[in-house]
């Protein structure tokens, strides 16, 4: 499986891994007067979690970096897409996701006395996703 990813209707390529695709619902307890038998649950506010992408180094790698030099001039949220691609690259699910900005970008060690491949990490926040 790989995923395709796209901000603001540019492709960043695809990634191996993607992790972190979550939401967690703020719960306020309410103790009622006069009810002794329950206490309200009332949902608060919504918080997503960041979403962590990672990938071998490919050239791709430097489509990472020109959208990450153009952002961090000038930091503004943008929406994008993420595609969960089979390995014949035909698609089985994807998320829009709202107002994407880049936390952390980890690029890769080299280390000749590793057979592992150099790998790219990038962290990004956003404001929300949903199916499409």
């Amino acid at each position: 499986m790989f995923f395709r990813l796209a901000i603001g209707g540019r492709d960043l390529g695809a990634f191996h891994t993607c992790s972190g695709m979550g939401a967690e619902v703020e719960m306020e307890s309410y103790a009622e007067g006069g009810n002794n038998g329950f206490t309200w649950q009332l949902p608060g506010r919504v918080s997503w979690s960041n979403i962590t992408l990672t990938r071998p180094v490919t050239a791709d790698t430097a489509k990472i970096g020109r959208w990450l030099d153009e952002t961090l001039r000038r930091v503004e949220a943008k929406d994008g897409e993420i595609v969960a691609l089979r390995p014949d690259l035909s698609q089985i699910i994807s998320w829009q996701v709202f107002g994407i900005v880049p936390v952390r970008w980890q690029g890769p060690s080299f280390d000749p006395s590793s057979s592992q491949p150099a790998v790219e990490t990038l962290e990004i926040a956003h404001q929300g996703l949903s199916p499409s």
